[in-house]
């Protein structure tokens, strides 16, 4: 292909074959930084055959907001990626990598436009997921879990309930070996150095032997070395009939090397697909040559990024037909393709679809690992567990000294009334405020590992309701019980357990009202939108102004305020059911009879049951409404 080329522009000095060659010392580098990883290859090999992905005409456009219009990000790219090889997509910022990259794995749909095809076929998002993993960019581990124990997890996740424990503790070992993790197997995954993370990540997913596998920015933060050593072990993964594909930025000569195919991106259009090696003959046909002793992965990331004129952008788009040419592969006379007969479409992809569900193993499997692993990380959490319990003592310390018997003494009702609402302070701002600050961390997790098949959104969620519950009636009795003793409360069993009966619903509910939040919002928005949200739950509550005063077109909060039945079921608990006289410490004590001071409050003509009655409906319909904001959360990033 020859192109006309400007007479006045500054032509680059060509370089020789050799010039674009990895020297010497460089190699010498190269061995050394990969000497690390184990001589054996993972001896795991794919059981289906190899996956061969072309996309045509794909393009995206995504939206920027309310009323702010649309932008296109990817502008009808073709491609093709080969088994066998190690794929790098390339490109400056902004240049749509990532955005490829998700839509090839099936991670985004929507805006999405163009086809692709896995074996010559239209994919089947579901099939190809069975056969697929994606490994974000940043390390999205269990850091409160060792190696071992997350490798364990996801073993007992992706095998299936067929594989028995020694034949998934073998893998599980034959996989860190292959890895080198295996010495760091009783680390916690939060301690790992940034290449064993990477590593780490990798690990996880290599459990299923997956054919394709996805990995956005690999070398991501880790130095020359440690990058060395992970594009390296994805080169031996791939030789072994796996199409492994990643974005990198701008690599090393030594490392872009390593790279069997590389597609380079620019504004969202195609520079140029083919092999490493052809980068620069290619250069040369559109004649672009690239200087002498300069890295080519170097020169065409300056192409792209326009460092020479946007015209050399269109002109390398026009060479490439955006990625329509296959004429740069290392072997473009082999891939014609073959498409296969209508009928053997499941045989085409490598694999019978067995089941309707995507995960391996069945929602009960799923519900017993994950709550494993949640007891797990409740046990070594230092925020969720041991300072929340640190806290409640604290607090429960804290306010029994300041209203020190102040629930027996008829001169102190108005001082015991506010210790009610303070109690109920608590436990609503406490939980909520810790859910909203460690959610959307987890959250990050739970899209990789949902996105991955691991398991399913139900599972996860019933595991997360009941694994919270050993803490939270701990930290609650441990609060209620110092509290009560300490403030002089009537001590009838009858009492406390309906003091503690509302306390539980109460913490349940402010627990569910910030899962809610922190499913949707960022942390930084959820701190400001759950206090500013709980306001109103105060303002109906019946503290300040009574049930009585509200306005009529206001009255209608009190009756959604889950603070309201708590003070009502609170004040019931205390000084309802016909409690007799309370004792007087001064001369004259206004409330020493309790009627009098619920009659005052407008509180204590609804029976109890009432109360817990509309607890428990609110924490149903705030822990139905927080799935379904979750599920809608995990689709629409997609």
């Amino acid at each position: 292909m020859e192109l006309s080329v400007i007479s006045s522009e500054p032509q680059p000095q060509p370089q020789s074959q050799e010039a674009t060659q990895v020297v010497p010392a460089r190699k010498r580098e190269l061995k050394r930084d990969t000497s690390r990883l184990p001589n054996e290859v993972f001896t795991r090999l794919p059981t289906k055959p190899p996956v061969d992905i072309r996309f045509d005409n794909v393009g995206y456009t995504a939206s920027l907001g309310f009323r702010k219009g649309k932008k296109k990000i990817l502008h009808e790219v073709c491609g093709r990626f080969v088994p066998k090889q190690l794929i790098a997509i390339m490109g400056p910022s902004g240049a749509g990598k990532s955005t490829l990259l998700d839509i090839l794995s099936g991670y985004r749909l929507t805006g999405v436009t163009g086809s692709v095809l896995v074996n010559g076929v239209e994919r089947q998002l579901d099939e190809f997921r069975r056969l697929s993993c994606y490994i974000t960019q940043d390390d999205r581990l269990q850091e409160l879990l060792t190696v071992h124990e997350n490798m364990l997890v996801a073993a007992d996740l992706k095998l299936g309930e067929d594989t028995d424990l020694s034949e998934k503790a073998q893998i599980v070992e034959e996989t860190l070996r292959t890895l080198g993790l295996w010495e760091a197997r009783k680390t916690l995954a939060g301690r790992l150095s940034g290449g064993q993370k990477k590593r780490m990540s990798i690990a996880l997913e290599l459990i299923c032997n997956p054919l394709v596998m996805f990995l956005d920015e690999p070398t991501t933060g880790l130095d020359s070395s440690t990058c060395a050593q992970v594009v390296y072990l994805l080169k031996l993964l791939a030789r072994q009939g796996r199409t492994i594909v990643c974005t990198i930025h701008q690599p090393s000569a030594s490392l872009f090397q390593l790279f069997d195919h590389v597609y380079v991106l620019a504004r969202g259009e195609c520079l140029y697909q083919g092999s490493a090696d052809n980068l620069v003959p290619y250069l040369s046909a559109v004649q672009l040559p690239c200087p002498m002793y300069h890295n080519p992965a170097d020169y065409v990331i300056e192409l792209a990024c326009g460092d020479y004129g946007e015209d050399k952008i269109d002109r390398l788009v026009e060479g490439t037909e955006n990625g329509r040419t296959l004429q740069w592969f290392a072997e473009p006379e082999a891939l014609a393709y073959q498409k296969p007969p209508r009928r053997s479409r499941s045989k085409s992809l490598g694999f019978q679809k067995v089941s309707r569900n995507l995960q391996e193993t069945s929602q009960l499997n799923q519900l017993k690992v994950l709550l494993r692993r949640g007891f797990i990380k409740v046990k070594r959490d230092q925020t969720l567990t041991h300072m929340r319990l640190l806290v409640n003592i604290l607090t429960g310390i804290m306010l029994g000294v300041l209203f020190i018997e102040a629930g027996d003494d008829g001169a102190r009702v108005l001082d015991n009334y506010n210790l009610l609402f303070g109690i109920l302070m608590h436990h609503m701002m406490t939980t909520m405020m810790l859910t909203i600050l460690t959610f959307p961390m987890e959250m990050n997790i739970l899209k990789k590992e949902h996105f991955n098949r691991w398991y399913s959104l139900k599972s996860y969620y019933v595991s997360t309701t009941i694994v919270d519950i050993p803490v939270a009636v701990l930290c609650c009795a441990i609060f209620s019980v110092l509290v009560y003793l300490m403030s002089a409360q009537p001590l009838v069993w009858e009492r406390f357990g309906m003091f503690f009966a509302i306390s539980m619903l109460v913490v349940f509910v402010a627990q569910s009202f910030g899962l809610m939040i922190g499913a949707v919002f960022s942390v930084v928005n959820g701190t400001f939108l759950g206090p500013t949200l709980s306001v109103p739950m105060m303002m109906f509550a019946g503290f300040g102004v009574t049930l009585r005063d509200l306005p009529p077109y206001l009255y209608w909060g009190s009756y959604i305020s889950y603070l309201r039945y708590g003070l009502e079921g609170y004040v019931t608990a205390i000084y309802g059911m016909d409690r007799p006289k309370l004792d007087c410490s001064v001369f004259y004590c206004h409330y020493r009879i309790p009627s009098v001071f619920l009659d005052t409050i407008a509180m204590g003509q609804t029976p109890f049951w009432v109360d817990v009655v509309a607890l428990c409906g609110i924490l149903l319909a705030l822990r139905v409404a927080a799935y379904f904001l979750l599920r809608w959360k995990l689709y629409a990033v997609r």
